[in-house]
């Protein structure tokens, strides 16, 4: 199986996956679930990893007794503010390399000053709602690190949105992912996940290009 073709099987046929990674893999199925969400949201060239559907999917199984609901919570917000933290740093690691010239192609000094204001005013309510749209979910924070966001602040909002964001899923998933007629069309719950966290990323995008007309 080709790396594509893996990604491919875990997006659209998580809970298959994850039931054959907990028979062959046993607890180690905690290492994998933890090293998927650090690198979809600590990586800034990661981010079509699954997510949203991934923590889901995870909860569900929890609540038949394959996982820990609790380790599955404390593991993964731990992965996510984690990741967070390291896409931040690279981000600002990286920015003052790349915006040293006042002009350039791709970079340019005002764009850096404008992404600084941005951060200043929006930074906290950005990085929580991020957590909620894939994509966006991995730039935000290397955009914050490059705008070079107050850490502390940053790190605060950073904590919190990882609470919130696996808590509503991995809970949801425990709660709902058992009930028949959500367990019997999973795969079509996932892909249902995976648009609607599309969706406020689409409309705004719309809307943007029907302001400019």
């Amino acid at each position: 199986m080709t790396l594509t073709e893996f990604f491919i099987q875990i997006l659209f046929h998580a809970d298959e996956q994850l039931i054959e990674f907990i028979k062959i893999y046993g607890l180690w199925t905690y290492a994998i679930l933890f090293a998927i969400i650090f690198v979809e949201t600590g990586l800034v060239i990661m981010p079509f990893l699954p997510g949203d559907s991934l923590v889901f999917v995870a909860g569900a199984l929890a609540a038949s007794g394959s996982l820990n609901i609790l380790a599955l919570l404390i593991l993964l917000v731990v992965a996510a503010v984690l990741g967070d933290s390291l896409n931040y740093s690279i981000g600002k690691f990286i920015g003052p390399k790349a915006f040293k010239k006042e002009q350039g192609i791709f970079f340019r000094r005002d764009y850096l000053e404008k992404t600084k204001i941005f951060y200043e005013n929006h930074g906290p309510k950005t990085i929580i709602i991020a957590r909620f749209m894939p994509f966006v979910r991995t730039f935000a924070p290397f955009v914050a690190g490059i705008g070079q966001m107050h850490y502390p602040k940053f790190l605060l909002y950073n904590v919190m949105g990882g609470i919130i964001w696996v808590g509503l899923f991995a809970i949801g998933g425990f709660l709902f992912g058992n009930i028949p007629i959500v367990k019997n069309n999973l795969t079509f719950v996932v892909i249902g996940i995976v648009v609607i966290s599309l969706l406020p990323a689409v409309i705004k995008l719309v809307k943007k290009k029907l302001n400019k007309k």
